[in-house]
């Protein structure tokens, strides 16, 4: 498949873009949120668009306003929501970029996109919740944990699905195994600290195809 079709899209929160892959026959959509570092193109990112084009997804990454407009640092929580929910709840309206695509929808992301897929997966009706790499807690601060943002799609019955790399100073999956204790949540533990390097990116494919096969692929 070509590279994708990129659209700017207006959000309460300023100019976002959605970088939008749609294989023919898509059955279902993945949104993807990148981290608070100003990057689209992380190891785990890509592989997980990737794998996702493969099971015949449709794909929107979604840039958020604050790198859009180039700065360097991410805006804060409630501003990033703001940004995301109405941008991934429009794809599948009438006149949306994915108007005509059905199935199950998966939101995704990884570290700050992450938290942002747990805190809106509820709202928008997702079927599950890839995180990669969550920020479970600061580095060093293991009591200062965010299991608040884990159990919001859990105590609706929405799957969680994390790919953790398994030194990762934001919480290791055992950490975050342990904060969310629940049967709906499933850990994949790849080599690496909280930024997935390329030679894990193999086992970052597998875990992403298993977990999407799960959700509908």
């Amino acid at each position: 498949m070509s590279g994708p079709q990129v659209h700017p899209v207006d959000t309460p929160a300023g100019p976002a873009r959605v970088h939008l892959w749609r294989p023919p026959r898509a059955h279902g959509v993945l949104a993807l949120g990148h981290g608070a570092g100003p990057s689209l193109t992380t190891v785990d990112l890509v592989a997980t668009r990737e794998v996702a084009v493969e099971l015949g997804w449709a794909v929107a990454l979604v840039e958020q306003p604050w790198l859009v407009a180039g700065r360097k640092v991410a805006t804060r929580p409630p501003v990033l929501d703001a940004a995301w929910q109405p941008l991934v709840a429009g794809l599948r309206e009438p006149r949306g970029l994915l108007g005509r695509v059905r199935g199950p929808l998966v939101v995704s992301g990884r570290s700050a996109g992450a938290r942002v897929a747990c805190r809106t997966a509820v709202a928008l009706g997702a079927f599950g919740v890839l995180a990669l790499s969550f920020p479970l807690h600061p580095p060093g601060k293991p009591g200062s944990v965010r299991r608040d943002e884990l159990a919001q799609p859990l105590a609706a019955g929405v799957p969680v699905h994390v790919v953790q790399g398994e030194r990762d100073p934001f919480g290791t999956p055992d950490e975050v195994r342990a904060a969310a204790a629940s049967p709906l949540v499933s850990l994949y533990a790849v080599a690496g600290t909280h930024a997935i390097p390329a030679s894990a990116v193999e086992s970052v494919r597998q875990a992403v195809r298993q977990v999407l096969t799960e959700l509908g692929g």
